[in-house]
């Protein structure tokens, strides 16, 4: 049996999508397929199923799943070959912004891309300061969703986080237990927010006390520390986050292209 028909004959990691989706359908089936290849579960030399097979594995037309894949053989994360199909390429914009919502940008000290598990801490609503509201450009007072989030890599702690979003753009947004841990892409697929820009700001910082409980770490210790704000595609802040994680078992990498 040839790797393209096992391909389509093994369960498909493909699913139908949710009428509910705001984005764009291709960008969507984009975003499927990137994923699966990022975390694995379409290895390097893969062949993918053929453009009709995914369409109906999506429940979208076969236009709309051409044009993923365009769009992903465009970027190299796909290649076409004649008489084979479509083949995953083993290359991909790892550190590049397309795909930043989907992974921190922690790596291992020999460079390789973590994949984390989210576990949330805290999740509630409230009103803006002054600095989330200068920050997110809302009124003083507004309504904001406040996230607090702990990052573990194969049972390491990482990296925990502050996040805070405008509530008023994001109705209807989950409660803690229906929240995905994937929130970006949630942002994207829910309410057509796609996160375009990213402005960091980094320093280093002597362990809190907060710090040495979810990072497991003895004082005294240091800790890496990025304030950043995200905006969406219109240059519009959509999320104010605040990280912190120890480099004992971990590097920071930022790509420019």
């Amino acid at each position: 049996m040839t790797q393209q028909n096992k391909a389509e004959q093994d369960a498909s990691p493909f699913g139908r999508l949710s009428e509910r989706e705001s984005a764009p359908l291709y960008e969507v089936v984009k975003r499927h397929i990137s994923e699966s290849i990022l975390i694995g579960e379409l290895p390097p030399g893969t062949v993918l199923p053929s453009e009709n097979a995914l369409a109906a594995d999506f429940g979208v037309s076969v236009g709309t799943v051409r044009k993923a894949l365009s769009a992903l053989t465009t970027e190299g994360m796909l290649m076409r070959r004649r008489k084979t199909g479509t083949v995953v390429t083993g290359w991909a914009p790892l550190h590049n912004l397309s795909y930043f919502f989907q992974y921190f940008r922690l790596h291992g000290r020999d460079g390789a891309l973590l994949n984390s598990e989210t576990i949330l801490l805290d999740h509630q609503t409230g009103q803006a300061n002054a600095r989330e509201a200068e920050k997110l450009q809302i009124d003083d007072g507004a309504p904001v969703i406040r996230i607090r989030r702990l990052r573990r890599v194969k049972g390491i702690p990482a990296m925990h986080e502050r996040l805070v979003l405008p509530a008023e753009r994001l109705p209807d947004f989950p409660a803690a237990s229906d929240l995905p841990p994937l929130l970006y892409r949630f942002l994207l697929e829910k309410y057509g927010v796609r996160v375009a820009a990213v402005r960091e700001q980094l320093i280093a910082e002597m362990a809190d006390a907060d710090d040495l409980k979810w990072l497991e770490l003895e004082a005294p210790h240091a800790v890496m520390v990025i304030d950043e704000v995200s905006f969406d595609q219109s240059a519009v802040p959509v999320i104010m986050a605040h990280h912190r994680f120890s480099t004992d078992h971990f590097m920071y990498v930022n790509e420019i292209r």
